[in-house]
């Protein structure tokens, strides 16, 4: 070949060579990236624990799928689906929040159950716990502020305010109180001393070294706490959904819950 031809050959076989690989980088990453479906689970922040490590373990058997967590207390979660917000699953510490979506028609009835059952107990730091041992003793002269979660929005402050209720010292600790946006709120009010007592799950109280439980008030004495799970109606990723739903359902996912501390609903 000509000297003058060969330095425009050259450049016509390097662009050629160029997008033949640029179409077989393409070509393969086509193949191998396929988009993974993003899942958000908004869940009472209790679960917060459970729920990451359990994350593992789903991702594990279905790698297309990405979950995203929206912790938080029950009654804003319910608040946010109530006013479009984009979520697949709801997971409440309460019946009633989960209830008043199905009501509004936002959960279809046959796609929520009761999952998990819990109680609530009074943590204190590791060298106040004798200080109280009976519910009474947080109407006490040493029990200066006592932290539990906002009762209108957090399911834990409720059910601790029907306990304080029923032994007849809500009013009486009312100038003690601290409220609390949500109950891992209320651990770290009592973790760093900025509380005397607080009201949390017995869960909760299973997660940290910083606090023990010093009362365990008497289940009759408040509503049975049940977290029910359940599909939102409005999910763009219904069979996904679904999958997530009953994976939280089965047997590997419920051993793992109880050793947070959490039971098995009835």
């Amino acid at each position: 070949m000509n000297a003058r031809y060969l330095k425009p050959y050259l450049w016509l076989k390097l662009a050629a060579l160029f997008i033949i690989l640029l179409s077989g980088c393409g070509g393969e990453e086509g193949r191998g990236s396929k988009e993974k479906i993003t899942l958000t689970v908004s869940a009472a922040s209790s679960l917060r624990d459970a729920l990451e490590k359990l994350e593992l373990a789903f991702v594990e058997v279905h790698p297309e799928i990405q979950l995203q967590f929206n912790f938080g207390s029950s009654g804003s979660l319910r608040q946010q689906i109530e006013e479009g917000a984009p979520v697949d699953l709801f997971i409440s510490a309460s019946s009633e929040e989960m209830q008043s979506l199905v009501t509004q028609q936002l959960v279809e009835p046959h796609q929520q159950t009761p999952l998990l059952s819990n109680s609530i107990v009074v943590v204190t730091a590791p060298e106040r716990a004798g200080e109280i041992k009976t519910i009474q003793d947080l109407a006490g002269e040493n029990i200066n502020k006592i932290a539990l979660g906002i009762p209108e929005s957090v399911p834990a402050g409720r059910y601790a305010k029907e306990s304080l209720q029923a032994a007849g010292l809500w009013e009486d600790v009312q100038d003690h109180m601290i409220q609390a946006k949500d109950v891992r709120q209320v651990l770290q009010y009592v973790e760093t001393g900025n509380v005397d007592a607080g009201f949390v799950y017995q869960s909760d109280a299973q997660t940290t070294d910083q606090a023990v439980i010093a009362l365990k008030p008497d289940r009759s004495t408040y509503s049975a706490i049940i977290y029910p799970i359940g599909i939102v109606k409005a999910t763009k990723h219904t069979e996904q959904a679904q999958q997530l739903y009953d994976f939280l359902r089965g047997d590997e996912a419920i051993l793992q819950f109880q050793s947070y501390g959490f039971d098995v609903a009835e």
